[in-house]
């Protein structure tokens, strides 16, 4: 299965069952996670611009933490909790503004 990160324009291999996370986590793609995976902050946000049928259903406790992310849209999800089920998916990493 592939999964390709923007804006580093990067694909990449990835199991069905790791998360958005793992995955980039196992492949050198650089991926705030302050929480260490735990959706516990909003730092791994991602917004989901192919294949968003091909992840794992959000569940409540991610839909509230995503909520509280700056730039939230509807294709918002958390690395840390979105499952990989499928192939051909793209994520845009949210680059947060340190100030």
């Amino acid at each position: 299965m592939n999964l390709t990160f923007l804006p580093r324009d990067v694909t990449v291999q990835v199991r069905r069952g790791d998360t958005i996370l793992d995955a980039a986590l196992d492949n050198g793609i650089d991926l705030p996670h302050e929480c260490g995976g735990n959706c516990a902050c909003t730092t791994c946000h991602v917004l989901v611009e192919a294949g968003l049928e091909c992840l794992s259903p959000m569940e409540e406790v991610e839909r509230e933490r995503l909520m509280t992310a700056e730039g939230w849209t509807a294709y918002s999800r958390l690395a840390c909790q979105a499952i990989v089920l499928g192939d051909d998916l793209t994520v845009r990493i949210v680059e947060t503004d340190p100030w």
